[in-house]
């Protein structure tokens, strides 16, 4: 599902028009964000954490070369499903491709 597929979905569900879910989709993912900037985490009780996570500076490699590089520490977003979204989706059976 891409943004406009899920914009679809939340203003069908929730009775809205689609520019007021695409509204209500960017805020919320603006809050996340700026949340995160902030240095906060986001806890949705039943969905999941949004967190921030260190990682440190390391030695890399590159692939065509095989030259050492050096890869900079840096932050990264982090997601840790919360156990209600953890088990309603191991209920469902992997689609088949």
């Amino acid at each position: 599902m891409n943004k406009a597929e899920l914009i679809d979905k939340i203003a069908k569900d929730a009775n809205i028009t689609k520019t007021q879910a695409n509204d209500a989709l960017d805020a919320f993912t603006g809050a996340v964000v700026g949340a995160l900037k902030g240095g906060d985490t986001v806890t949705l009780v039943g969905f999941g954490t949004f967190s921030v996570s260190a990682r440190a500076a390391r030695n890399g490699r590159n692939p065509q070369t095989g030259e050492t590089i050096k890869i900079k520490a840096r932050k990264v977003p982090k997601f840790k499903a919360g156990k209600e979204f953890s088990t309603k989706i191991s209920g469902i059976k992997a689609a088949k491709k």
